[in-house]
C-alpha cells in the first residue's frame, strides 16, 4: 500500500456553501423561521435585502474589515435599520443558527461528483462558515465520508481567502503536493481568490454563466459539476 507522500491522486479542496450544499434556499427558510418566530416581517423582498447585506459583511471578513463576530451580529442589525423595526440581533443569529444547522439540500449534480470522485481523488472541504453550522448540515447531508479532512475557518483560526488559511490546511494533508491541488468553488473573492494567493489551481463553479469582467480570473470554469470530473483527468492525468 502506498503512503500518503506517494500518493498522487488529485488532492481537490471544494467549498461547501453554494458548491456541494444549496447554501440560499437553507438561507432562505432559516432567516424565515428566525424572524416569524419573534415576530418580525418576512417576504422574499426582505429575503433578498439580507441575502445582499449578508453578501456585503462577509466580504468585508474576506478583506479583513470585520470580524466573524462582528459579520454574525452586524448583519442582523443592518437588517432591521433597513426594515426600521426594533429587534434583539444577537437573538436573532442564534435562532438563525440553530435552525440553518438542521437540514440541507444539495446543489445540482453534487452528491453524483462526489460518489464520482471518492476514490480517485483525495477530497477536502474548505468553507468559511460557521463550525456548528456546517457540521450539522454536513452531518445532515452524510457526505462527511467523502473527505479526508474538513477544514471550516473559524476552528483554523484564519478565513478564506487569506493564504494563512490555506497553508494551515495544507500543514495537515499528508503529502501535500502544491502542483496536485486544485480549489472548486462558486466564489470569485473567497474561493478563487484564495487559491490564487495559495498558489494552486483554480476552478470557479459558475452555474449561473454569470460575466467576470474583475480582476479575479479562474485557471478553469465549469457551468456543471458533472464537468469537473472530466476536467480534473484532463490536468492530471
Amino acid at each position: 500500500m502506498s503512503t500518503a507522500a506517494e500518493d498522487r491522486r488529485p488532492i481537490v479542496l471544494l467549498d461547501l456553501d453554494n458548491t456541494i450544499l444549496d447554501f440560499n434556499r437553507a438561507e432562505h427558510r432559516a432567516l424565515r423561521r428566525a424572524l416569524t418566530v419573534q415576530g418580525l416581517p418576512f417576504d422574499d423582498e426582505i429575503a433578498a435585502l439580507y441575502h445582499r447585506i449578508n453578501m456585503r459583511h462577509w466580504e468585508m471578513l474576506e478583506d479583513g474589515l470585520l470580524t466573524r463576530a462582528e459579520v454574525l451580529v452586524r448583519r442582523y442589525e443592518a437588517l432591521f435599520r433597513e426594515l426600521g423595526v426594533r429587534a434583539d440581533a444577537e437573538r436573532t443569529q442564534g435562532l438563525y443558527e440553530s435552525y440553518l444547522a438542521e437540514g440541507h439540500w444539495f446543489m445540482p449534480g453534487a452528491e453524483e461528483m462526489l460518489r464520482s470522485l471518492s476514490g480517485s481523488c483525495r477530497l477536502f472541504i474548505c468553507s468559511n462558515g460557521v463550525q456548528r453550522v456546517q457540521d450539522g448540515r454536513i452531518g445532515s447531508a452524510g457526505i462527511a465520508g467523502y473527505f479526508e479532512k474538513i477544514f471550516i475557518s473559524e476552528h483554523m483560526g484564519a478565513n478564506k481567502p487569506e493564504r494563512r488559511f490555506f497553508e494551515l490546511c495544507f500543514r495537515e494533508i499528508p503529502g501535500f503536493d502544491r502542483s496536485r491541488a486544485i480549489i472548486l468553488g462558486d466564489s470569485l473573492t473567497s474561493d478563487i481568490r484564495g487559491g490564487i494567493n495559495a498558489g494552486i489551481l483554480t476552478c470557479w463553479y459558475n452555474p449561473k454563466g454569470k460575466e467576470n469582467e474583475g480582476p479575479i480570473k479562474a485557471d478553469y470554469v465549469i457551468r456543471d459539476l458533472g464537468e469537473f470530473e472530466g476536467l480534473l483527468r484532463r490536468i492530471f492525468g
